[in-house]
């Protein structure tokens, strides 16, 4: 009897650890927030040449594009900036806060030994998880997420190469990606706020002049100018974008902020460095642009940016503990230097549109 009683208990255990043990590998499926969608068999030019032809081809948007600076280059690297009809329609009746789920980004880069070819983008199935987890739609925002991410690797199967898909750094898990507030420690440089609680007003006024506002931000961004990867003062439009009636996107950069980004991003990176591609750190290129937001929620008109050590955690922290430490007051500078920027509006006022 005490033999069939411990046979059992051990079947019991069994059965227990099997399915604790399908439970944790099933809740441990983790989401990049970039995916690595085409390995190349072409050159940069080449590549970047059959992509375009494919998305002009698809039903994605194509907003714009930007070849990537940074000091010392040896890897070229470019972003698209695009947007799926499709997938914009399955959002339309969110909150217009957040809409930064809704910008897909594309990037080609030249990686590793013999610097091959590749293609990956920001994951639309991660940044769902991100800015529409209180949503009552969430499963399907996030189905229609999947699908637009579906969409962008149609685009990419048009170019001649190897079709995969791996999971790219920095790498979390759903549950992670709900409440993303920053990463072990160093929550506290990020406030330990989300995503809304990062949005930091810059701008505030009515709701009738929500088109005022949107003019007003779009003359001085235009009005602004790169200065070069040594200055953070100046920067660059590369996309408006509308998203529904209440809110508009744009998408700024500077060099200053891609030099820091690329090279802070490889210097604790051993994986895909090489002695001919010496920045792995390119790979990231679809973090770029950064956002200013526009948004109108029925009581204000509020212009917005994100606190960029929020951001920069969520799409850099696998730069290492370490470069963050070394690091600590660049999400500073360059936050500082956006928000001057947008309330430096004197002279942009008077400045025509383009």
């Amino acid at each position: 009897m005490k033999s069939k009683f411990m046979k059992l208990c051990r079947l019991s255990t069994l059965a227990v650890v099997f399915l604790l043990g399908f439970g944790n590998a099933y809740a441990a499926e983790d989401y990049g927030i970039f995916e690595r969608i085409l390995e190349s068999s072409g050159s940069f030019n080449d590549t970047t040449a059959a992509l375009e032809k494919a998305l002009a081809e698809s039903k994605l948007t194509l907003s714009s594009k930007r070849d990537l600076t940074y000091t010392d280059k040896q890897q070229q690297a470019r972003v698209y900036v695009l947007t799926s009809p499709a997938y914009m329609e399955a959002a339309k009746g969110e909150a217009p806060e957040t809409i930064s789920a809704q910008i897909l980004r594309i990037g080609v880069y030249e990686y590793g030994e013999g610097k091959k070819v590749h293609i990956n983008m920001g994951n639309p199935t991660a940044h769902a998880m991100v800015f529409y987890a209180g949503s009552k739609k969430y499963a399907d925002l996030l189905a229609a997420a999947k699908i637009a991410a579906q969409e962008i690797k149609d685009v990419a199967a048009k170019v001649p190469g190897t079709q995969v898909s791996v999971q790219l750094e920095p790498v979390r898990s759903e549950k992670t990606l709900n409440k993303f507030n920053g990463d072990g420690p160093a929550k506290m440089m990020a406030k330990f706020r989300n995503w809304k609680e990062s949005q930091n007003e810059v701008l505030k006024d009515k709701p009738e002049n929500f088109g005022a506002v949107v003019a007003r931000v779009e003359n001085t961004l235009r009005a602004s100018q790169d200065k070069g990867v040594e200055d953070s003062s100046g920067w660059r439009l590369l996309s408006k974008i509308p998203v529904g009636a209440n809110a508009v996107y744009f998408g700024i950069t500077n060099d200053y902020t891609e030099n820091k980004c690329i090279r802070i991003n490889s210097d604790f990176r051993s994986d895909g460095k090489a002695k001919d591609a010496p920045y792995p750190g390119v790979d990231h290129a679809p973090s770029i642009p950064l956002e200013v937001l526009v948004i109108n929620d029925g009581k204000n008109v509020k212009v917005v940016q994100y606190g960029e050590m929020w951001r920069m955690q969520l799409y850099f922290w696998d730069s290492g503990y370490m470069a963050f430490a070394k690091n600590t007051l660049i999400p500073s500078i360059i936050f500082s230097s956006i928000d001057q920027t947008l309330t430096a509006t004197a002279s942009a006022e008077t400045a025509p549109a383009k």
